[in-house]
């Protein structure tokens, strides 16, 4: 399986995985992937597909989040061979030739960038973000990066692509870079990256999980968390069950006789302590002893 098959099977796992497909098709796919794919580091890094299986590792069906861990695990051997040469190579005549200096097992670490990830900008990975040759959507372009990047730890050429693809959504919806609708919708997009209770978002874009096409569409209510949209739903509920408490009591003066010192005059108040649907409860207080009770 070449790369661009690899690639396309990636795509196909994204778009079923979100499209909530029964489990069996995510299996195949991965079938394809585990006979299909002897993977390297170039592979890997080229296709991003180990980013898209990693994520079915925490999928709710136990199978599909064992065949990805599976399959994971299988891909870092793959590439700890490939860096070790542990294949021992034969002479033409069949004898063996001497066997190579024993190396670690531990594949050599590939560092993506040399900067915290609180950190990251367009200045610090030191990319060219000038890339449409019109200055107001090269400035877009470095916003996205700067938003994207924030907290992230893909490669800096992978920021800057979806950054790009975003930009390009984004201009293809609102029409021109001159207009207020474009501008002011990339400002709010980079403040929902950078928001620092919503993590998930910029990981979800990266991966490839939400597209570029759908992040520049996505309503306010959309681009919230799911704990926040969940914190929301509580806030409203509890919001309407007070509604449903009257807050103003009606205070009225009439006769009654005070159980405690036999005053006819006393002041009596009516309020509503539950729905709107049941009836008054009315509470008494002398006025001349102020002792107070319920009336029924």
């Amino acid at each position: 399986m070449d790369a661009k098959e690899v690639e396309l099977r990636g795509k196909a796992i994204t778009k079923s995985y979100a499209a909530g497909d029964p489990s069996s098709t995510l299996l195949d796919l991965l079938k394809g992937l585990r006979e299909g794919v002897r993977a390297t580091e170039d592979l890997l890094r080229s296709t991003r597909i180990g980013v898209t299986v990693n994520k079915l590792r925490q999928h709710k069906d136990p199978t599909v989040a064992k065949q990805a861990n599976e399959l994971v695990g299988k891909w870092k051997t793959d590439v700890r061979k490939a860096a070790s040469g542990s294949a021992t190579p034969k002479a033409a005549n069949g004898i063996a030739s001497p066997a190579p200096a024993v190396q670690s097992s531990t594949p050599p670490k590939i560092k993506k960038h040399n900067v915290a990830p609180e950190n990251r900008s367009h200045k610090t990975d030191k990319v060219d973000w000038k890339v449409t040759g019109n200055d107001t959507r090269d400035n877009c372009v470095r916003l996205m990066y700067d938003g994207l990047a924030h907290m992230s730890e893909d490669l800096p050429e992978d920021v800057l692509r979806m950054a790009r693809d975003v930009e390009v959504a984004a201009y293809n919806v609102y029409q021109s870079e001159t207009s207020e609708q474009y501008k002011t919708k990339l400002r709010s997009l980079y403040q929902n990256l950078k928001n620092k209770s919503n993590p998930q978002l910029r990981k979800r874009i990266l991966s490839g999980e939400i597209t570029a096409k759908r992040f520049v569409v996505m309503t306010h209510e959309e681009l919230k968390s799911a704990e926040r949209r969940a914190e929301d739903a509580r806030l409203e509920k509890e919001n309407m069950r007070e509604a449903m408490v009257a807050q103003v009591e009606k205070s009225i003066s009439a006769t009654f006789t005070c159980g405690k010192c036999k005053q006819k005059k006393v002041a009596y108040s009516q309020a509503q302590t539950r729905s709107a649907d049941e009836p008054m409860t009315t509470f008494c207080e002398c006025t001349n002893c102020g002792n107070r009770w319920k009336f029924s």
